[in-house]
């Protein structure tokens, strides 16, 4: 029997496969691709204070490999998610990640107490690529604003702060470790690549607020060096993201470092995209006479 545990900040995850958050929820389709019960954490869509519709539309581009959103994370607010969506989560099984984000410190201190002080969440997720409203940059793309937004959350909150960091930066290496020194537990990387397409029949940009993020399979190899870079920088986990659509993805990004993976846009390809890849993990795991999925993590680096 192979032993699929993993540990992230302290919370132990049955199995290294979670969703990305935005890209799962908890429904009857959900449960006949992937149950929830079988997955390592699940994830809410990333929240503010206030509820917020999002970008204009249209919100979404087909890419070649991929696909470009912008969807602008429209927000039920926290005091809906409080009473309705963090307890249905809770009620799942596995442990839960609260994924929050903030125009400015006040509010992300704001929720991540409000979510520590209500007791549903094991771990909190800050979505650092949302817009700075008092720097006018996103907080996972300067140092200085990356540092105090992490130690504020952490001075107001118990759960350990997993930072999801922008790979739209100089050498996303530095930027893990500046989160690490500021009291992350956890990195999850990478958030979506900067991109926009232009619909060539209308000649003008395809996307309602021109510029979006890219994700899907074209940049799997770019998020597993992502992952390789940030291995050898810190020492805490990593939850790799990025172009996983099969368990050969997600075993990239294990062997890279990743301690989980997260999978994100082949959830809206293939419900049941997690189920399998997990099950492909095990079966790569028993074929190469591993006894614990811990034993592949950062393998990589060792072979080399």
């Amino acid at each position: 029997m192979i032993d699929l545990s993993v540990e992230i900040a302290g919370v132990r995850l049955a199995n290294p496969v979670l969703p990305a958050s935005g890209t799962w929820e908890f429904s009857e389709q959900s449960e006949a691709g992937t149950p929830a019960a079988s997955l390592g954490a699940v994830i809410n869509k990333t929240i503010f204070r206030d509820p917020r519709p999002g970008n204009p539309p249209p919100r979404l581009w087909e890419t070649p490999g991929g696909m470009l959103n912008a969807i602008g994370i429209p927000s039920e607010g926290i005091d809906k998610f409080l009473s309705h969506k963090l307890p249905q989560l809770s009620s799942l099984g596995p442990p839960v990640i609260a994924s929050i984000a903030g125009g400015d410190v006040e509010e992300f201190c704001e929720l991540a107490m409000r979510v520590s002080d209500s007791g549903g969440a094991d771990l909190l997720e800050l979505d650092l690529s949302c817009p700075n409203l008092g720097h006018g940059a996103l907080w996972a793309e300067d140092e200085a604003v990356l540092a105090e937004v992490l130690k504020a959350v952490r001075g107001n909150s118990d759960l350990p702060v997993i930072a999801k960091l922008s790979p739209n930066v100089t050498d996303i290496a530095r930027m893990a470790q500046v989160a690490e020194q500021a009291g992350a537990a956890a990195l999850a990387l990478v958030n979506t690549y900067k991109g926009m397409a232009i619909d060539v029949r209308t000649a003008r940009p395809a996307l309602g607020n021109v510029s979006g993020g890219l994700s899907g399979p074209a940049i799997r190899p770019l998020a597993v060096y992502a992952v390789w870079k940030v291995y050898e920088a810190v020492s805490i986990p990593l939850i790799g993201m990025g172009g996983i659509a099969g368990w050969q993805d997600a075993a990239e990004h294990l062997l890279a470092g990743a301690s989980a993976v997260a999978v994100g846009m082949y959830n809206f390809v293939n419900p049941g995209a997690m189920k399998e890849v997990l099950a492909g993990l095990t079966d790569y795991l028993t074929a190469g006479g591993f006894a614990s999925v811990r034993e592949i993590i950062g393998l990589a680096h060792r072979s080399s």
